[in-house]
């Protein structure tokens, strides 16, 4: 990444300086839009520049002596790489962060893989612990973070960003705004001053491009050498998009604001029917406000699959628009580096997908309607996959939905045997390593909660189907994410309703490892808030499985909280490992009890509910100073 951005930078900065070098052999207006420079003369001049409108009718004046290029061809070109340096910087600071803790895990988890009571890793650091109480693990203000905005149960406005994502994101926009204004003589010529801000926003809105196609991309090498969520860098794409659109509008607002100083508001329309140079830039401005207007939070969550194909096609026609718009300058360098990215990952997903899928009788799913308006999606796979805890997957149906995808969490993933392949020809059995894997199918299983669009589609056809199923053909893309617990001495997994997929995947990898003395792991609890016992139903045979496992008494303890219970009579703990209670929890008071019993360092994990989410964060935060505690949140928007 890093490489990339620096081989495009250094490109744009000579294309610039040659081309601006060069100016004086060609007429003023070609020379001003080959190097991106704002001319400095009259504004008869600046117009030709711009549009080659208003100044079409009059003969061109004669070319201007050779000469290099002007301040504000440089200043466009340092910029450029100012604001390069700082992607690079970001980059660099998070990776060597997760070096180092990377280092710290493995050193902790060789150490106590030994040791009962791993005191020394109970105490935390006071200058970090201080730093996630104070700004990793803070809301922006009070303690509201996931927990959602609503004006109605149908409509969401979104959430509140953290602490830390709040100063990421204001820094990054002040940089912005300063770069466009920097160096700019605002006491000089009206048209050169409206030139040079149209030439550096216009530069800027290109160069944000870059990160902001990184950004959106799932196979985002950012999520695994930065450590930072998909979730987060979701963020940061929608407010480095909201950048882009204001350079964008500014770009042509400045154009506008001159072209109507010089010669009124009919110039104005007459360049951009003239011009193809002034149409595709206006096309791609229009095309980046509706992007903006259109992506909203409540918009994305009421109508996301509408919202995702829209968002889309404007992006296509933006991006189009630019690419002829920028044809005579040397930022289309830039441009080739964005497209690159999103046709290299969009052929890498449609590759993964094809050889993951294809053949061998194909992937199948069988779809079955539980308990609770949920769905158990049971895929298996035409191939042999490797899942991780704590990894997604993107689902696609092209019998419920051609177009659709959506992630969801793996709850479960086993092999089995292929039957078909047991079946032996005049050759015999095979006896090579990798024919006895290719025996082996992949199942992996969804628990997916009955929303809206696909996946009350879902839910429909299985519930009127025979016996409550159905099987169709899908595509599996992925899987992506995934986190190792296995480092700390005390775990703690929350889960609120359907979020019970994300932390089972935990609960088996870490009683497994427990058992055969691969993890530092002595004291592991699972807390899963329900809304009705036949929920229970949803996960009841993996958890047989995860209950008959080797000295699972030793490490797992099970509570589970029933909010709506029909009656008293359905609570009830089945053993002393396993306990029922009514009602929600006292998240603190379990917080503190875990704290007070549990070995050597801890982490506390959530996936549930924005609420859940949020009063998790504060029992932990409360304690960050004398508790040497993580605290991990798995969320995704869009």
């Amino acid at each position: 990444m890093t490489n990339m951005l620096l081989h495009w930078t250094s490109l744009l900065s000579v294309a610039a300086l040659v081309t601006a070098q060069n100016g004086g052999a060609a007429p003023p207006s070609s020379t001003a839009v080959k190097s991106g420079a704002a001319p400095s003369s009259s504004p008869a001049k600046v117009g030709s520049t711009a549009g080659h409108g208003a100044a079409a009718a009059a003969p061109p004046p004669p070319p201007p002596p050779e000469s290099g290029p002007t301040a504000a061809d440089i200043k466009n070109i340092d910029v450029s790489y100012w604001l390069g340096w700082i992607w690079v910087a970001f980059v660099g600071t998070f990776f060597v962060y997760q070096v180092v803790l990377h280092l710290i895990r493995y050193v902790r988890t060789v150490s106590c893989l030994n040791n009962d009571k791993q005191a020394y890793f109970a105490i935390p650091h006071h200058l970090y612990a201080k730093f996630k109480k104070s700004l990793l693990d803070a809301p922006l203000f009070g303690t509201r973070h996931h927990r959602e905005f609503k004006l109605s149960t149908a409509i969401n406005v979104g959430t509140l960003p953290s602490r830390l994502q709040t100063l990421m994101l204001v820094g990054y926009f002040g940089t912005n705004v300063a770069f466009c204004v920097l160096s700019i003589d605002w006491s000089g010529p009206y048209s050169k001053v409206a030139g040079e801000l149209r030439n550096r926003t216009g530069v800027l809105a290109v160069m944000n491009m870059i990160p902001l196609f990184i950004l959106a991309t799932r196979n985002n090498p950012l999520i695994s050498w930065c450590g930072i969520s998909f979730d987060t860098f979701n963020l940061i794409h929608r407010w480095i998009g909201r950048v882009v659109v204001l350079e964008a509008v500014t770009h042509m607002a400045a154009w506008m604001a001159n072209k109507v100083h010089t010669a009124g508001w009919a110039v104005v329309g007459k360049s951009i029917a003239s011009s193809e140079f002034i149409q595709t830039g206006f096309i791609g401005t229009v095309a980046f406000v509706f992007i903006l207007f259109a992506s909203p939070s409540a918009v994305r969550h009421a109508f996301y699959e509408v919202f995702l194909h829209l968002h889309i096609a404007a992006v296509a026609l933006a991006v189009g628009a630019i690419w002829v718009h920028l044809k005579e300058l040397p930022q289309k360098k830039i441009l080739y580096a964005v497209v690159a990215i999103w046709v290299a990952e969009r052929l890498m997903r449609v590759i993964h997908l094809l050889t993951r899928n294809v053949g061998k009788g194909g992937t199948k799913a069988e779809i079955e309607a539980l308990p609770g308006d949920a769905i158990r999606v049971t895929v298996k796979m035409a191939r042999p996959w490797t899942f991780g805890p704590g990894q997604h997957a993107y689902l696609y149906m092209p019998a419920i939905g051609f177009w659709t995808n959506h992630p969801f969490s793996v709850a479960w993933s086993e092999e089995e045997e292929d039957m078909d392949s047991l079946v032996g020809d005049e050759k015999g059995l095979p006896m090579n390593r990798q024919d006895i894997l290719e025996m082996n199918k992949t199942s992996m299983s969804f628990i997916i909660r009955r929303r809206t669009g696909f996946t009350n589609s879902l839910y429909k056809k299985a519930d009127l189907s025979a016996a409550g199923r159905f099987t169709t053909t899908a595509f599996v893309e992925g899987p992506y994410g995934g986190e190792d617990l296995t480092s700390y001495g005390t775990v703690m997994l929350w889960a609120a309703g359907i979020g019970i997929t994300h932390q089972v995947p935990h609960v088996r990898d870490i009683v497994a490892r427990y058992a055969n003395g691969t993890t530092a792991t002595r004291r592991l609890t699972l807390v899963w808030i329900i809304q009705s016992p036949e929920h229970l139903e949803w996960i009841r045979t993996w958890m047989t499985h995860i209950l008959s496992m080797p000295r699972r008494r030793e490490i797992l303890k099970i509570l589970l909280f029933v909010t709506r219970p029909r009656s008293t009579k359905e609570i009830h703990s089945p053993s002393s490992s396993v306990q029922m209670y009514p009602g929600k929890p006292n998240v603190q008071a379990l917080i503190d009890a875990e704290m007070q019993e549990g070995v050597g360092a801890a982490c506390v994990s959530v996936c549930g509910t924005g609420s859940l989410a949020d009063d998790l964060r504060r029992a932990v935060r409360n304690r960050e100073e004398q508790w040497n505690v993580d605290f991990r949140e798995e969320s995704f928007s869009w």
